[in-house]
């Protein structure tokens, strides 16, 4: 082992250490050689290490040797080399049983492949040079191998902190090292500052123990006396360890916890949800009682209910919880939880209760059945109760919009529109979800009431025969009513959408001058009665333009027919010339009678009509004959 201060030492001397030896060859001959030597000398494990030994001065001749110096002191030649001419033989004589062996290179400097921790030892470098002198030097090597694992083994049982002496917290293990490395631990983060010394507040002990390889393996065992705020802590070790050129370096282990056994000081006793925060429950809930206690491990607990003034244990358990499944409002009162603790101080309070309030709310009764029939303009009141806890409040809606509050909804002179669904709600602010409703139907009768859409002429002058129109009428009442009209061609009643209680029915006509005088109506009946409603069309204008057109066209009906006859009488007649030019005249022979007064035609329009009939009795020639 290198004696205390030793490498303090080696750092603070010069990088280069001169030595010089002053030999004598013969009496009153002096000399001196100077040596450049690194005189310490820091490598990892498995690295090449270069020792270094050159002299200063040029010589024709010198023998350099290098040593090794064993624990008790001795020397041990490893190697040697001649400077002859210009070139430096060397070899290497003692391997000492390293592997790879030790090397000596063309200038002369010791190397060690690999370096590894038995290498760790001081080497002399030895330079003769005949007159010259001799000089030496000592080189030290240092090997540094950082630390392979770091493991930390925490105490798996259970650790009082009734104790009054420290305990052993836990096992770090730093394996194959070099040098020593330090453990440290750490609570929370922070550093545990423990002596080596037994203490009843805590200490640490530590082994190192060296390797078949030479490193170094440490131990480090904690002891402390813990506190029951240790049962959050967490804990570690580090190593720390040195590397080449001061530096440093650490490895963290794993945090860990412990498992302590701390008496209960505290019990914790609520409700589960779905509770609310004054403790109401509702009727049919399945309820959790949970209990806990600050101690450790965790301790039995008992449950309990006051009945009568007496303790009634309910449960016993590990877990601290009991659930109350579909509890009943029979089941409201105090409740308590117990915690079985030995170890607990005198003075602690090791048991608390509860009130557990069961809401229930009972199903509404109305003085009203499912379905109400008023007359029109009637009143009524209704009345809704319930029973409940806490006490429920009512409300009265119809189609949604809010009526009132409270057990009473008063009808006061019904109408139609009046008629409709009605709902009682009772509820309870403090407890959500628990509620009930109850309806009734409001039926108003009463005879129709009628309403007609008034009717526009479509042209600023009014109806005009054969105008068509649409007529609609709409009644509401109860029975429903029915709707008929005056005439024939009405629509069945139906349902008006968005207007509840109405009925339409609609009726397309075309204007004729009679509605003009009469109109025409429509009526709504049930039981109760009936109404109707007259639709006027004011005075109705002939169709003029129609009846002018159509004379027209009669006219030149029979203009052109009588065109055509025209032309048929003067083609018959072109056999008999003159007969055409006399009536172009205009002197119609003597022997034609004229029109009687009685409207009797003449005999050429007899003629003409009787056709070829009365020609062929006149003269054989077939056609009018003689008629011109």
């Amino acid at each position: 082992m290198e004696p205390p201060g030793a490498r303090a030492g080696a750092r603070r001397a010069p990088r280069l250490l001169l030595l010089a030896l002053l030999l004598a060859a013969h009496p009153g001959a002096q000399a001196e050689v100077h040596l450049s030597v690194q005189p310490l000398v820091e490598v990892m494990r498995g690295e090449l290490v270069t020792l270094d030994c050159t002299p200063l001065e040029t010589h024709d001749h010198f023998v350099l040797e290098w040593f090794l110096t064993d624990r008790s002191g001795a020397r041990h030649l490893l190697a040697s080399a001649e400077l002859q001419g210009s070139e430096l033989q060397g070899t290497v004589h003692d391997a000492r049983g390293r592997s790879p062996p030790y090397q000596l290179d063309s200038q002369g400097r010791l190397m060690l492949p690999k370096a590894q921790v038995g290498d760790e030892r001081d080497y002399i470098c030895v330079v003769r040079a005949g007159a010259a002198g001799t000089a030496e030097a000592t080189v030290r090597l240092r090997v540094f191998a950082k630390p392979e694992t770091i493991e930390v083994s925490p105490n798996k049982g259970t650790l009082s902190v009734m104790e009054d002496s420290a305990q052993e917290i836990a096992t770090c293990k730093s394996r194959n090292g070099n040098p020593v490395p330090q453990i440290t631990w750490y609570r929370d983060g922070q550093r545990l500052e423990v002596p080596m010394e037994m203490n009843p507040e805590g200490y640490m002990t530590s082994r190192t123990v060296r390797e078949a390889s030479g490193l170094l393996s440490l131990t480090s065992t904690l002891y402390l006396r813990l506190r029951k705020s240790d049962r959050d802590s967490h804990f570690h070790c580090a190593v720390h360890y040195s590397m080449p050129s001061l530096q440093h370096s650490r490895l963290d282990s794993p945090a860990f916890h412990l498992t302590l056994h701390y008496p209960t000081e505290h019990v914790q006793f609520w409700l589960g949800s779905p509770a609310t925060t004054a403790g109401w429950v509702r009727e049919g809930d399945s309820v959790q009682l949970l209990c806990q206690g600050d101690g450790s491990p965790s301790p039995e607990y008992t449950f309990f209910r006051f009945q009568d003034k007496e303790e009634k244990v309910l449960n016993t358990n590990l877990e601290g919880n009991l659930t109350l499944v579909g509890v009943q409002r029979g089941q409201s009162g105090t409740y308590g939880c117990r915690v079985e603790d030995y170890d607990a101080a005198d003075d602690a309070q090791l048991s608390q209760t509860l009130e557990l309030h069961v809401a229930y709310l009972d199903p509404l009764e109305l003085s009203a059945r499912e379905e109400l029939s008023l007359l029109l303009n009637s009143s009524t009141a209704v009345n809704c109760s319930v029973q409940g806890l806490p006490t429920p409040t009512l409300r009265w809606t119809k189609n949604s919009v809010p009526l009132g509050n409270g057990p009473v909804l008063s009808l006061s002179s019904v109408t139609f529109d009046s008629a409709g669904t009605y709902i009682c709600e009772a509820s309870m602010p403090t407890i959500p979800l628990l509620s009930r409703t109850r309806s009734f139907e409001l039926l108003v009768q009463g005879p129709p009431e009628l309403r007609a859409e008034e009717i526009e002429s479509k042209a600023e002058g009014g109806w005009k025969e054969g105008d068509e129109v649409n007529l609609i009428c709409s009644a509401r009442g109860y029975p429903e009513p029915k709707l008929s009209w005056s005439q024939l061609g009405g629509s069945p009643a139906a349902p008006v959408p968005g207007r509840q209680g109405w009925v339409s029915s609609s009726l397309t006509l075309k204007v004729t001058s009679a509605l003009s005088q009469g109109g025409i109506f429509c009526e709504a009946s049930n039981p109760h009665g009936n109404t109707r409603h007259v639709f006027h069309f004011g005075t109705v204008a002939p169709q003029t333009t129609q009846v002018g057109v159509a004379v027209m066209a009669v006219a030149v009906s029979v203009g052109l027919l009588l065109l055509v006859v025209a032309a048929f009488y003067c083609m018959r007649r072109k056999g008999r010339p003159g007969c055409c030019r006399r009536e172009e005249k205009g002197a119609p022979p003597s022997r034609e009678p004229e029109l009687s007064h009685s409207g009797s035609e003449r005999p050429e329009q007899a003629g003409l009509l009787m056709g070829g009939a009365s020609g062929g009795a006149r003269g054989g020639s077939g056609g009018f004959g003689d008629e011109c």
